[in-house]
């Protein structure tokens, strides 16, 4: 897809925010991050440094808004394409608005969008479990199972917050498959409890990915079932993290099928196992320190277990821009092939050191 595509599609959408009304509001925003990626480790050919983009969070730029419906409701949407500011290309070929793509009701009993969304198990591992956030080298996804970060064709309903801290969701993703309704389909659930320096969070969520009608077996077989349970909580001089997850499915491991650690009949990733995830984050000032380890226990015959060590920290110069630095190392075993990545990559090594700066607009 062509970079002048994006731009001539929100440069049509911008005007909407000189002229909205009152009752309702347009807002074009981003974010760009980018810096140095240092990688050790790869058994195939990858450059050893580069600059990447979205190291920390994945750059972008969206347009959203919000318009007064009366009686406590409102109509909204999100249109938000990822960018790779080390290149100027988009982040992914073929579609505009790759990260996020819907409407919906935001009413007195909750939200309800349809489109292209997060699913609930990576909402709650990097918005609860992880104290780098999904982001930088000491990323969970490296390690924790889910799917993909988010489905096409899904409809979501989210509760509202209730007084005692309450909150719960449910994701239902249409497969759309012309020969079998259960291609491709996603759904789930998640329960979370925020009150106080208290923050946890409950989510299954399931994928399938079957054999059609005319009995063609998919590329890479996605199906998946992942189970998460996280939770934070706020001391004041720190704030712990711990999680643990249980994950079934070929689709719940994120190894890159062309880096070939070990034998070729080793480079399937395991379909059961379990994650377990410590961290901490300690903020003095304008500085935040990160640490997180994570087991993944590997439940088949095979014992493909691996362990990730993280250290990172962030510096915050306002609250749009800050610094980061973060490295971390897998520990892969019997022929395993995780890889240390960041928010918007895979990663090729077993260690990764990330230096790089981000901002918001």
């Amino acid at each position: 897809m062509k970079p002048n595509l994006l731009v001539t599609a929100l440069s049509l959408i911008a005007p909407l925010a000189a002229g909205a009304q009152e009752s309702s509001s347009t807002e074009v925003y981003g974010l760009l991050d980018a810096g140095v990626v240092a990688e050790r480790g790869c058994k195939s050919d990858c450059a050893r440094t580069k600059v990447d983009s979205g190291i920390a969070s994945g750059s972008r730029l969206g347009v959203r808004g919000r318009e007064d419906l009366g009686r406590g409701t409102s109509a909204v949407y999100t249109l938000e394409a990822g960018v790779l500011n080390d290149t100027g290309a988009a982040e992914q070929s073929g579609k505009l608005f790759n990260r996020q793509a819907y409407v919906g009701i935001d009413g007195p009993l909750g939200l309800v969008t349809l489109g292209r969304q997060y699913n609930l198990v990576y909402e709650t591992l990097t918005d609860v479990a992880d104290p780098f956030h999904g982001g930088m080298a000491g990323s969970a996804a490296n390690l924790v199972g889910y799917t993909t970060k988010r489905y096409d064709n899904t409809v979501k309903y989210k509760t509202k917050r209730a007084r005692s801290g309450l909150i719960g969701a449910v994701q239902y993703s249409f497969g759309e498959s012309p020969f079998n309704s259960k291609v491709n389909r996603a759904y789930g659930g998640s329960l979370g409890y925020e009150n106080g320096p208290v923050k946890i969070g409950i989510t299954h969520q399931r994928k399938d990915n079957l054999l059609d009608a005319t009995g063609t077996t998919p590329a890479v077989d996605q199906s998946a079932r992942n189970t998460l349970v996280a939770a934070n909580v706020d001391f004041g001089r720190f704030i712990g993290y711990a999680a643990f997850g249980q994950s079934r499915g070929e689709g719940s491991q994120h190894w890159d099928m062309s880096n070939p650690y070990g034998a070729v009949a080793q480079t399937l990733p395991t379909d059961k196992s379990r994650d377990l995830l410590f961290g901490v984050a300690v903020p003095m000032g304008a500085t935040t320190f990160l640490a997180s380890y994570i087991r993944k226990d590997d439940r088949t015959l095979a014992n493909r277990d691996a362990d990730q060590i993280a250290i990172g920290a962030s510096y915050a110069l306002s609250k749009r821009t800050d610094f980061y630095a973060a490295l971390a190392k897998i520990k892969n075993r019997n022929g395993g092939a995780y890889s240390v990545g960041n928010a918007s990559n895979q990663g090729r090594g077993d260690r990764a050191l990330n230096i790089g700066m981000r901002h918001a607009f």
